[in-house]
């Protein structure tokens, strides 16, 4: 694809601005700003990666790693207002489910020890497992909020904090989840996802291309429970004070 072909895309921009300025939507500015960084973040990282994948420096494949860590915890913490700590809780969460998930695929030899094929796998379950961690955060304060009564009844009759927040976690547990489980209901059948459809207009067989797509659709899956259930453990006491009562947080929508 060349440039100017590629420039040819901005009039998909154009016209959502368009529509936004039309129905009085106010999102002009936060469309442009978003086109301009993605643009410049994915040329910065495609120039990156041609860098690295030339050298093939296990160094620069780590540090790469780690800051796709770093700016995933340091997101999906924006969603735990008033609970201090979320967001190393979240990055230990995401780093534990890429040492198991990376350690299970180069180990069972599914995928090869180079970063053409570590650096892509684990910016998509990375990726997943941010999305599944804000929602997480955020779906356990709102069962915190709608279960606030049945919480404190459980704890003035003795229960002790992970007790009464059992249910709850669960909730938010299934919650997190829902995206990742619902695609792997849909996969094929509503939408071809960007790894097989990258894969075949490459020119690979089709076949060939699916194969890799169940393995990023069964990564994606091991890797949203890994990250939720660690989450579940981790996190539940931050919801209450040092004298065990609950926090007041507010329903961020």
């Amino acid at each position: 694809m060349t440039l100017l072909s590629l420039s040819f895309t901005l009039l998909f921009i154009m016209a959502t601005m368009l529509i936004s300025f039309w129905q009085k939507l106010g999102l002009e500015k936060e469309i442009a700003i978003g086109t301009i960084r993605s643009s410049l973040q994915l040329l910065f990282i495609g120039y990156v990666l041609q860098y690295i994948f030339q050298t093939n420096n296990i160094w620069y494949l780590l540090i790469i790693i780690t800051l796709m860590i770093s700016v995933a915890s340091w997101n999906a913490g924006k969603r735990g207002d008033g609970m201090r700590g979320i967001i190393w809780r979240i990055a230990f969460s995401i780093t534990t489910m890429e040492i198991v998930m990376m350690g299970l695929l180069l180990g069972l030899h599914l995928i090869q020890p180079t970063p053409q094929y570590i650096i892509p796998l684990s910016g998509m379950t990375i990726g997943n497992a941010m999305i599944v961690s804000g929602l997480f955060v955020n779906q356990l304060k709102r069962e915190v909020l709608a279960s606030r009564g049945e919480i404190e009844a459980l704890l003035s009759l003795g229960a002790t904090a992970g007790q009464a927040l059992h249910e709850v976690r669960k909730r938010a547990v299934k919650f997190s989840m829902i995206p990742t489980i619902d695609g792997m209901k849909t996969v094929g059948l509503v939408q071809l996802p960007g790894m097989m459809t990258g894969m075949i207009v490459a020119g690979a067989e089709p076949v060939e291309a699916v194969r890799y797509q169940i393995l990023i659709v069964f990564s994606f899956t091991g890797s949203a429970a890994i990250t939720s259930i660690l989450l579940s453990v981790l996190c539940y006491k931050l919801v209450f004070t040092k004298d065990l009562q609950l926090k007041s947080f507010r329903d961020k929508r």
